[in-house]
Order: structure tokens, then sequence, then C-alpha cells
């Protein structure tokens, strides 16, 4: 008995492997050489961006070295100091103001549209999100420059006044809380470019909340879960992936926003913690508001703050695809 269960198993071990051969058909093969050659053009596109602006901003950071992190001032045309230290906050405030009031909006617009909505308010609603997306900056920072900016002076007073103990919220008693401390300011900034950010978040949100698993979604409603009971334990850890993917392309389009921001702000390379005193500023609106008067080593100098906004960007989306991946969602996308 135990020599032929010996005999079996070195039989066994010693049976060749056989791999299947898959026979792909031209139009397979085609297909797949597209698709190889479209993602390796984008990955060879980022290289060359990265590549010219590196090229263009290596003279200013030269001359700077790492002053161009640390240093505030700006005046590279004049052979003074120059740096991103004071724009960088800025950049970053506007950013993460645009997304704590897009997020939330963004999250309950697509379980609405989802989840709540008729089909025909779906279709109107879906429709209306993308248009929304397609609609040219300009258009957003000229709104919020003529209508939205007026209104938004009362509502920055009524925070100073009555959540000044929090320091994002605190104006220089210098200056006092009259209303002509609060125009083109951080937050008015940072709601402006929210409305840009709220339907590219919706939009990718709303696609993962509907792949939610339907044979889960009918299980919590036959064990008599309610509506609400099925998005908190079903669509919303599902979706998880979808949220963190849609906020930090939000995240991407609030940091790079350069017209709307260019028309709201004051420009100000003092930084500060409140959002809410006037002067503000950022990386693409100092580049925008600086390239048509600046001279080579200027140039040069944007050239570099465009690098480190591009290397930004790049880190943020690269966190933020490693705990997408990670998800439901977004490991049922993998290949």
């Amino acid at each position: 008995m135990t020599s032929t269960t010996r005999e079996n198993a070195v039989n066994h071990v010693d049976e060749p492997r056989v791999t299947p051969v898959v026979r792909r058909s031209k139009v397979d093969r085609a297909y797949r050489a597209i698709a190889t050659m479209s993602g390796s053009i984008v990955f060879v596109v980022m290289a060359l961006i990265g590549g010219f602006l590196l090229y263009r901003g290596i003279d200013a950071l030269r001359i700077s070295g790492w002053g161009f992190i640390t240093e505030s001032q700006w005046a590279p045309d004049m052979g003074g100091a120059f740096g991103i230290a004071a724009v960088l906050p800025y950049t970053v405030s506007i950013a993460l103001v645009a997304l704590f009031l897009a997020v939330p909006i963004s999250v309950a617009t697509a379980l609405f549209i989802t989840e709540y909505a008729p089909r025909r308010l779906r279709r109107f609603l879906t429709a209306t999100i993308d248009l929304l997306a397609a609609v040219p900056s300009l258009i957003y920072g000229l709104w919020g420059l003529f209508y939205l900016q007026p209104r938004l002076i009362t509502l920055s007073k009524w925070l100073a006044d009555n959540l000044g103990f929090i320091p994002f919220f605190k104006v220089n008693e210098d200056f006092g809380t009259s209303l002509g401390v609060f125009p083109s300011s951080t937050f008015v900034a940072g709601v402006i470019v929210s409305l840009m950010v709220i339907p590219i978040c919706t939009s990718v949100m709303r696609e993962v909340f509907g792949q939610a698993p339907p044979g889960e979604r009918e299980g919590a409603m036959a064990l008599g879960g309610t509506r609400w009971g099925v998005v908190r334990d079903v669509v919303l850890p599902f979706g998880r992936g979808g949220i963190i993917g849609g906020s930090m392309l939000g995240l991407g389009r609030a940091l790079g926003e350069t017209i709307a921001v260019t028309l709201i702000i004051s420009p100000s390379f003092d930084a500060k913690w409140s959002i809410l005193e006037q002067g503000s500023n950022s990386i693409a609106a100092l580049i925008a508001l600086k390239f048509s008067e600046s001279t080579e080593t200027g140039i040069s100098a944007l050239m570099a703050a465009g690098l480190a906004l591009f290397v930004i960007t790049l880190l943020v989306n690269t966190a933020a695809s490693s705990v997408v991946n990670r998800s439901r969602s977004g490991s049922a996308t993998e290949i």
C-alpha cells in the first residue's frame, strides 16, 4: 500500500505541466497593441511634461537652491530672492476649502441620483451634472466675481464674528471685522473652486455607487433593512474607493485651477492662517499673473513653480490610487 502510494506520488510529480495556449484573433491582438500603446503614451507624456518643466526651471533652482521651498518673497526679475513658501500654503488652503464643501455635497448628490431619484429625474440630473463639469472655469470665475463674492462677504463676517476663536476664522484685530476685510480671500476663492469640483466628484462617485452588488442590496432589503440601511451598510462601504478617487480628482482640479482663482484673489505673498482675510494666492494664479511680464530668470522661476505643483499633484494622485486599489470597488475593477 505504501509503495503504491509513493509510486503514484512520484508519477504525479514527474508529470509535465501543461500550459494552456491562448489563440487570439487578429482583432484581439490589434486591440491589445493599441491599448498598450495608449497606456504607454500617457506615461511618456507625463515624463515629457515633467522633463520640460525641469529643463526650463533648472536655472532658477540652481540660483535659489533649497530656498525655493523656504523663501516667501518673489522677486526673480529684480535679482532678489524668490520661492513658493508663501503661495504653497494658499494653494493648499484653497483646495482644502473647496474639498470641504464639495465632497459632502457630491456624496449626497451621487447617492440621491443612484438610490432615491426616479428614473426620469435620474437621467436629467445625470445630464445636468455632466454639463456642469463641461462649463469653462472662466464662466465660474466671472459668476463668482460679480454675483457670489458680494454675498460671501456677509458670510465671512458672520464666521469671523461667531467662530473667530478658531485660528482659520480669526481676523487680524488691527483690521477689525469691517466688510472691507473679507473680499478676495482664500475662503471666497475656495467656494468658487468648489463649484467646479462638485460635478467632477459627483460623476465619479455616481458611477461607483451604481456598481454596488445588487445581490447584497436585495439581501439587505429582504432581511428587513431600510433604504438608508442599504446605503449605509452596502453602498457606502463598497463605494469608498469611488469617494476617495473622486475627491482626489477634485483635489487635482482645485490645486491647478487658474482663471477663476486669478479673477477672485488679491495677490499676496504674506502667508497667514486665516482664510477669511483679504489677500490670497496660488501657484497656478502666480504663473498666470507673472508670466507675461517676467524676464528669462522670472520665467525659469515660474517653470520651477509649475514643476513643484506637478510633483505635488502626482504624489497626491499616487497615494489616492494605492488607497482606491485596496477598496472593494477599486479591486473589482482590476484586470
